[in-house]
């Protein structure tokens, strides 16, 4: 049986009810491009708010990391991966939860117990030493020499302040050799399998920290991890998740995977990525900015690396290997069956633009040989950033003129471009617990009036596509076949802030999906939801599947006004409005 399914039905015997999993692009959470762990989606009801399926979860959920991209290639690293987790809202708490995690793993996996060691927060001066995960440990058959004490790798928070508490981390020795008697955190042969983490304190912007009243359980274990560890390989590529993924690449290449390890990673990672990204619902297309960007770049990386193996590009080669993973996977995630022609429309339009791309290089390179008898690291790097040209690539072509290439130069540009990408992307995308602000609940909140009065002005078959909220704005993406005129416009203004003053009351209500739909909800992608939904009617004006969070009454929104409509993409405007 998959490891998925062993997982969920492990807790689903243990109480927990099995939540879908959320899109890959989260919906109203300018935090983050994407989902970048198993608890993100699950933030409200973390942080109070009552989950439909009561306090016990658990689900496996599609991530997407780009932070250490170019560290993928190695056995390890993943752009996408899945995680496994389990959540309890304010019901069981540490003992509970490192008992279910140790049965799964020695009695459901059949891990020897040998192989396991676990670390624990040591305490510091305002937080006390976690002796309840240490003797659960203890009493559960690890021994003391296998459990580490840390500090900072074993204390968790999502930003400066908010929920926090201590976690405990299961490692597992990869290695055939003898187990070592003690736990070095430092042995690489240590591999981390799953994290517990315990919110049990809360921490406020002056770094005074209390008890909360209800503390949450939030674990997370990594699929292709585990897959490995479960296989008896020391490379996540030959387990059974990439095995004939990889087949299909050899078979494409004419080239074996010994030897041609990195690259053959590099291209089943990306395109598997490529494939989650371009199939979610929120109808992500490669461009130069947020998602868009990432996707572009993943697809292009791909076929660098694909020339590199002397794949024919203008071959159907892309097309071969998404086939292979849409096939296994689009019995855990619709979306690839529902999406598996637009995913393959993408691939195909980004390797032909980019083939034009990589022949605009070339030219500009012969220019740069002509003028140089070397190249600097400057312009190697112009080359890789514009057009595409990996390193080894320039150093190849200039080898075949008898020029060197300054490669140190190059790599210094390369990491300025880092670590200006880094900064940019830690200022902008920050998120965590400390989100659904006030004035993010009211642009919410907002976001439903606005669908509703599109549908009265413009057309009743207005579909909200996507948004995107901010302590600034809101963003509304819906599907529309025209620019909207300056009155549709005025109009939607109008109506929205004629149903703000009314006062409409923001009733929350809980029924089946399919209640719901029969009662006429609107819905944006109904497959992302459980069997039990939250239904938010807002007078008689608007009735949605939501998560929230809501304001109570519409007055509490404040003064509505569309600061621009444009064009999204194909047969997708989008409006940009404050709230005032």
């Amino acid at each position: 049986m998959n490891l998925k399914d062993l997982y969920i039905n492990f807790f689903v015997s243990k109480g927990h009810k099995q939540i879908p999993s959320a899109p890959v692009v989260p919906e109203n959470d300018p935090s983050v491009l994407f989902n970048t762990a198993g608890m993100q989606p699950l933030i409200p009801y973390l942080l109070g708010e009552h989950h439909p399926y009561g306090t016990r979860l658990c689900d496996y959920q599609k991530c997407i990391r780009t932070n250490d991209l170019d560290e993928v290639g190695d056995t390890t690293h993943h752009t996408f991966f899945e995680m496994l987790g389990n959540w309890s809202l304010g019901d069981y708490f540490k003992k509970e939860s490192i008992s279910w995690s140790f049965e799964f793993l020695t009695k459901v996996l059949n891990i020897p117990v040998n192989k396991l060691a676990v670390t624990v927060f040591k305490g510091n001066d305002l937080i006390p030493f976690d002796e309840e995960s240490y003797n659960k440990w203890l009493e559960l058959g690890i021994k003391k020499e296998r459990i580490a004490l840390t500090e900072e790798d074993n204390f968790w928070i999502a930003g400066s302040s908010g929920p926090c508490g201590p976690d405990t981390e299961i490692f597992y020795y990869r290695n055939d050799g003898e187990v070592p008697v003690n736990f070095d955190t430092n042995d690489d042969n240590w591999v981390e399998i799953w994290n517990n983490v315990f919110m049990q304190y809360f921490k406020d912007d002056f770094g005074k920290i209390t008890e909360l009243p209800k503390k949450n359980v939030d674990t997370g274990m990594g699929v292709e991890r585990v897959t490995a560890i479960l296989e008896g390989v020391n490379d996540n590529y030959l387990s059974s998740i990439w095995k004939d993924v990889i087949k299909v690449i050899e078979d494409v290449s004419f080239l074996p995977y010994e030897g041609n390890e990195k690259s053959m990673r590099i291209i089943a990672d990306h395109i598997r990525t490529s494939i989650f990204i371009s199939a979610d619902y929120a109808g992500i297309k490669p461009s130069n900015t947020d998602q868009g960007y990432i996707l572009r770049r993943l697809i292009r990386r791909a076929i660098r690396h694909a020339k590199k193996l002397n794949i024919d590009i203008n071959s159907d080669w892309e097309q071969l290997i998404a086939k292979k993973i849409i096939d296994k996977y689009k019995k855990y995630y619709h979306e690839l069956e529902d999406n598996e022609n637009t995913v393959l429309e993408v691939l195909k339009n980004e390797k032909n633009k980019f083939n034009k791309t990589l022949e605009k290089g070339l030219k500009e390179f012969s220019k740069i040989v002509s003028n140089n008898k070397e190249i600097d690291g400057l312009t190697a790097f112009h080359l890789y950033d514009t057009y595409g040209f990996p390193i080894e690539l320039t150093v190849e072509l200039a080898k075949e003129h008898g020029l060197k290439v300054d490669e140190e130069g190059f790599l210094e540009n390369f990491k300025k471009h880092q670590e200006l990408s880094r900064n940019s992307s830690g200022a902008k995308f920050k998120g965590g617990l400390a989100g659904n602000s006030e004035i993010e609940t009211r642009y919410h909140t907002a976001t439903h009036l606005l669908n509703a009065a599109l549908k009265e002005v413009v057309s009743k078959d207005i579909h909200q596509r996507g948004s995107n909220i901010t302590v600034e704005r809101m963003r509304f993406d819906f599907n529309c076949d025209h620019k909207l005129t300056e009155e549709e416009k005025q109009k939607v203004e109008n109506l929205v802030n004629e149903w703000i003053d009314e006062g409409l009351e923001v009733k929350c209500i809980e029924m089946t999906k399919e209640e719901a739909l029969a009662s006429g909800a609107e819905c944006m992608f109904i497959d992302k939801y459980p069997d039990i939904v939250t239904v938010y009617e807002i007078g008689n004006v608007s009735k949605e599947l939501c998560g929230g969070p809501h304001v109570k009454n519409t007055k509490e929104i404040g003064k509505f006004k569309i600061v621009k409509e444009e064009a999204s993409s194909a047969g997708v405007r989008r409006i940009k409005a404050v709230i005032e």
